[in-house]
């Protein structure tokens, strides 16, 4: 009889499907997710139309020496992505840190006890959710930033639906990293701070100076990986590889969030 009291009853069939629909229902019935996105359109727009005016001066001015000859759409659209990210990877940290403070992750995990469900469940919506915010992103960018470019833009169909693909998967993958680190950190403000230093700070701290082995480590930083996939480098590893290492952070920081969460009451 005591055996039995000490097992963990089974799962009940469909109890992911059921996180996963309440979390998608709390997502939608926010105004802050709202607001993101549209923080993320506008600030895409922006980004995507003044990138692409500097393309066109630096080819039309006086000064040779900084022509920089026909650049792809995708390519515009990528370095778009060093800010607008920012705006993305906040649905994700959001998604946990929000419930923290105010409360409501109790209510959370009393319908769904699984620490580990939980987060999943919010990792598939949060992973769902901003694949598809990445590709209106890159749709709002390309109208924005295609006229701008006029003659010194070239927009190949096979790889600008590439790229934009490519980069509707990063933001995903960094707004699932966020979320991992919201759930260990709590704090939407710690986690903005962490995230910066990972994806952009230290990283640059340890390339700039220019030293291989400090510059190899960077490489493994996931901004510097997440970099590599969206360029299709050659180097120092293959697209693939950027990828598999950005998916591999995002799932450290998820069994992260995971082990603060059975740690820590909520």
């Amino acid at each position: 009889m005591s055996a039995l009291a000490g097992t963990r009853p089974a799962p009940r069939p469909g109890a992911l499907a059921g996180a996963v629909a309440a979390e998608w229902t709390k997502l939608w019935s926010v105004r802050s997710t709202w607001w993101t996105m549209l923080s993320a359109v506008l600030l895409t727009a922006a980004t995507a139309g003044q990138l692409a005016i500097y393309a066109d001066n630096a080819n039309t001015n006086d000064d040779p020496a900084d022509d920089r000859g026909v650049v792809t759409l995708g390519s515009v659209l990528i370095d778009s992505l060093e800010l607008t990210q920012y705006a993305v990877l906040a649905l994700g940290l959001l998604a946990v840190t929000a419930e923290f403070g105010t409360g409501t992750l109790r209510t959370t995990l009393r319908c769904t006890p699984s620490r580990g469900r939980v987060l999943l469940a919010k990792a598939a919506v949060t992973a769902a959710v901003t694949f598809g915010l990445g590709l209106l992103l890159g749709a709002v960018g390309a109208l924005v930033a295609a006229p701008v470019l006029g003659e010194w833009g070239a927009a190949p169909a096979g790889g600008t639906v590439r790229d934009v693909v490519a980069s509707a998967a990063y933001l995903a993958l960094v707004s699932v990293l966020a979320l991992g680190l919201g759930a260990v950190l709590r704090s939407a403000v710690l986690t903005v701070i962490v995230l910066l230093a990972v994806l952009m700070i230290v990283p640059l701290s340890l390339q700039e100076p220019g030293i291989a082995v400090l510059t190899r480590i960077a490489d493994a930083f996931p901004g510097v990986a997440g970099g590599h996939f969206l360029a299709g480098d050659g180097e120092p590893y293959p697209p693939v590889v950027g990828l598999l290492l950005l998916a591999g952070w995002a799932a450290a920081a998820l069994a992260a969030g995971r082990a603060a969460l059975r740690r820590r009451d909520a």
